[in-house]
């Protein structure tokens, strides 16, 4: 990639800017070693609520808060927010982060415990954006669960979508480079699915439910 093209992408990613809670949020990620999505991924997230007028997001991954704060800024004002994670503390810590952002308590809704345990309670239909940033060995699974959640018109996303240049690296053939393969090449054959491979952050895969 030639100097032009890596200062274009770098602009690209920081377009939008990030506020102190933000920042605030990363610096505490980086204290737990959670990786969390990047600047240019964060706001194609809140993008992607405000253009589907999200009213009710399920996020897998609550991390310490930045994805989520992502999406609750994009959402409508009476939107709520289903997050899972199977760490609690990653949720006080992302709790702080709201807070401090200014939401009240009743925008997000903090269910502890593991994706695929989590998910089949959640209603059918009754999601506009389902975000996926957990475990990548599960990514299929997560997906399977999207399309049950996802109402006509709702939007699912994957994180890691390139997984560090590993993806379009056939030299790399280990288990999770593997998985997140196939839930690439899943979402590009579905035929009730519009797919886009967005190339921000660490890579953000987007797709559409067909009505």
């Amino acid at each position: 990639m030639s100097g032009n093209r890596q200062a274009s992408w770098a602009f690209a990613e920081e377009y939008v800017g990030e506020d102190a809670v933000l920042a605030g949020a990363r610096a505490r990620a980086r204290e737990v070693g959670v990786l969390p999505i990047g600047p240019g991924g964060g706001a194609a997230l809140r993008f992607l609520a405000a253009a589907v007028e999200a009213k009710a997001v399920a996020e897998i991954g609550t991390g310490t808060g930045v994805s989520g704060l992502y999406l609750l800024r994009g959402m409508r004002s009476d939107g709520v927010l289903t997050t899972v994670d199977a760490d609690p503390e990653n949720q006080r810590l992302a709790k702080e982060t709201f807070t401090e952002a200014g939401f009240p308590s009743g925008r997000a809704r903090f269910i502890p415990g593991r994706a695929l345990e989590v998910l089949p309670r959640l209603a059918d239909g009754g999601y506009d954006l389902v975000f996926c940033d957990g475990d990548k060995l599960e990514y299929l699974d997560y997906l399977a669960e999207a399309l049950r959640l996802l109402r006509p018109g709702g939007v699912v996303c994957f994180d890691n979508a390139l997984l560090r240049d590993r993806v379009a690296d056939p030299a790399h053939r280990d288990a999770e480079t593997a998985a997140v393969r196939d839930v690439l090449r899943v979402i590009r054959e579905h035929e009730s699915l519009v797919p886009a491979l967005l190339p921000v952050g660490d890579g953000l895969l987007c797709a559409a439910r067909r009505g």
